[in-house]
Formats: C-alpha cells, sequence, structure tokens
C-alpha cells in the first residue's frame, strides 16, 4: 500500500514561506479525509461500470481514470479487436458528456478535425462562417489516429495543448473539460504514421492494450456478441466530475515527492547515468503531467496526499513515450519501457 506523508510540510530551502497543512500556495485548501473517501466511492462506480466493458483489464481501466481525472489526454496501444475503441466509448457512455469519434484515415483532412469556414449569404451579403467540426466537444475519440497523415495528426495540436482552435486568425474555445482518447495500432503495422514528438508530448499518457488470456477470453465468449454494445450504466453527471477534477487538485503534494519528480525527469535527458542512448529526455510538461497524475491517483485511492508510490505506479504512462531514443539505440533494440523501468530502479524514493 502507498506509504502515507505527513500533511505538514517543512519550509522550502528560501525559508520564505511554509505550506502548512490546510493550504497549498496553488491551490488553496487542502482536501479533507471525508471528501477523499466519498471521491473513491464515486471512482469506484465508474471503475466497476469499466470493468463490465473491458474484462480482465483492472489495472489499465484504473489509469484511464487517473489519467482523466489528471485533466490528460490518453493514448491507447495495441492491436486491433483487443478493446480499445469500445473501453473509450463505455467511458464515454459512463459519463454524462457530450462526446464525437473521428475515424482517421490517410485522406482525411485537418479541416474535418477543427472545422472549416463556408461561403454563406447572411443579410444579403456573402461572407465565410465558421461551422465547427467534431473536435468541439467534452471527449473526442480519435479512433487509429496513426493511419492519418502527419498534417492531420498534427491538426490537433492547439487543440490538446491550449483547449482552443484557430481558424483564418481567428481563435474558437472549445468546450470544458476537453479530452483526447486516441488509439493507435502499433507502429510496425502496414499503413501507419508514427506521431510527431510533439504531439506525443501532449499526451499525458501512452498506455498498451495487451491481449488477454484464456480466462478472460472464455468470459468475452459467453458474455459479448459481435456487434452488440455492452449495456454501461451512468454513473457520473458533468458536477460530479467538476467537483473530482477540482478535488485532485486539491491533493497534497510534499516537497520530497515533488524532488522525487524532478529527479526522474532530470535522470531521463542526455547525459545522465540512467539515460545511455537516448536522443531528447522528458520536458518539463512531464513533470506536470506526473505530478497531477500522482496526486489523482492518491485520490483514487481515498487518500488526501500523493505518495512516492504514486508517483512511481504512474511514470512508465507517462515518462516512456517522452523518452526519445538515438538512432543506435534504436538499432540495438533499446526499449522506452525498459529504460523508464532501470530510471525507477536506480532512482529511490
Amino acid at each position: 500500500s502507498a506509504r502515507p506523508l505527513a500533511r505538514t510540510a517543512p519550509p522550502t530551502v528560501a525559508g520564505s514561506h511554509f505550506v502548512t497543512a490546510t493550504q497549498s500556495p496553488s491551490t488553496g485548501p487542502l482536501i479533507t479525509d471525508d471528501a477523499a473517501r466519498e471521491a473513491a466511492a464515486v471512482v469506484g462506480r465508474l471503475r466497476r461500470a469499466l470493468e463490465g466493458v473491458l474484462f480482465g483489464q483492472e489495472t489499465l481501466i484504473d489509469l484511464v481514470i487517473v489519467g482523466l481525472l489528471a485533466r490528460g489526454h490518453i493514448l491507447l496501444e495495441g492491436l486491433p479487436g483487443v478493446g480499445k475503441t469500445e473501453l473509450v466509448k463505455g467511458l464515454s457512455r459512463a459519463r454524462d458528456l457530450s462526446n464525437k469519434r473521428v475515424q482517421f484515415t490517410p485522406d482525411l483532412l485537418p479541416g474535418d478535425i477543427t472545422g472549416n469556414p463556408l461561403l454563406e449569404e447572411v443579410g444579403g451579403q456573402r461572407r465565410f462562417t465558421f461551422h465547427q467540426g467534431p473536435v468541439f466537444t467534452n471527449i473526442l475519440l480519435a479512433d487509429e489516429i496513426n493511419r492519418a497523415s502527419p498534417k492531420t495528426q498534427s491538426a490537433l495540436l492547439e487543440a490538446m495543448q491550449e483547449r482552443s482552435v484557430t481558424v483564418m486568425g481567428q481563435t474558437h474555445a472549445l468546450p470544458r473539460p476537453f479530452v483526447v482518447l486516441a488509439t493507435q495500432n502499433p507502429i510496425e503495422l502496414e499503413g501507419t504514421y508514427p506521431l510527431p514528438e510533439a504531439q506525443l508530448d501532449r499526451f499525458l499518457f501512452k498506455l498498451d492494450v495487451p491481449v488477454t488470456g484464456v480466462d478472460t477470453l472464455e468470459r468475452i465468449v459467453l458474455h459479448r456478441e459481435i456487434g452488440v454494445a455492452p449495456d454501461v450504466p451512468r454513473v457520473l453527471d458533468a458536477a460530479a466530475l467538476d467537483r473530482l477534477l477540482e478535488q485532485v487538485r486539491r491533493v497534497y503534494m510534499a516537497p520530497a515527492v515533488a524532488n522525487y519528480i524532478a529527479r526522474l525527469v532530470a535522470g531521463t535527458q542526455p547525459g545522465a547515468t540512467t539515460a545511455a542512448g537516448v536522443k531528447f529526455g522528458a520536458s518539463p510538461r512531464a513533470a506536470l503531467a506526473l505530478a497531477a497524475a500522482a496526486k489523482a491517483k492518491g485520490l483514487v485511492d481515498g487518500r488526501v496526499n500523493a505518495s512516492y508510490e504514486d508517483v512511481r505506479a504512474v511514470a512508465p504512462a507517462v515518462l516512456r513515450h517522452r523518452v526519445i531514443h538515438d538512432y543506435a539505440a534504436r538499432l540495438a533494440g533499446q526499449s522506452d519501457a525498459a529504460q523508464v523501468a532501470q530510471l525507477l530502479a536506480e532512482h529511490n524514493a
């Protein structure tokens, strides 16, 4: 189980202020024990609903929930038919939020995602009127995102980072919350395009969806039919989700845990002892992502603080797609997962 941390923190190195047991410098009052337990109960109902959609993937479902509560975008990678799209669709049905789906194909254009200006006659005058694309939603399912061209993939860059879309010099705000849940096939498959590094960095998590074992396959055969979607109860409305998102921000993070995050991210940089063969390491955005995910993990488990174990639990999903190896390392078969595992083994809390 996660190791608890005292909620009263020591002064900073500069000694200029204290982080007390009741407030945080950035988010104000910290979450209470009762609120954390209530939040964990709500998350439990969402978890059970999703476990009825994707059998035998409890760890994956927990990480998806953590990623959403951390206000992050999630990239799911796996072979066709393992349940990536069904998980995302089930999540959309379990939450009272708008959702749209875009099937990415090689002929998809950026305007098919963001929307296009159309010439219309209004009040006797002809002018361009912007028509919103499917990106204007709460949950965007970007299905098989790596089957589209790099130009079309990049159409999501501004939306994922700024939560807005700019067309013909005019910026349009997206609904809040806005989350991209993307699926992709392994990049070795024919007809796929690797996502650019700038876009990968905008995904909070990259999660593998593994092929299930015999017991799980038996459950699927007994309880599923081709073409019939599973029945998913709606367990979370917009107001409840807003409360959870706000409560994550009020989970306490001790300076020692923040330092641990900083050491992990620094350990991915070229020249670090744990970064042999690394061309580019994780960015400061990765450190913020790791902190947000650790807070969300703490709340999901019903605690008021983020622990070292929370950081270690989410670090592979946050860091592995942000570590870019050089050509020699890729040729030698060095994997991102092994790199992050070595990083965690050599950097103790």
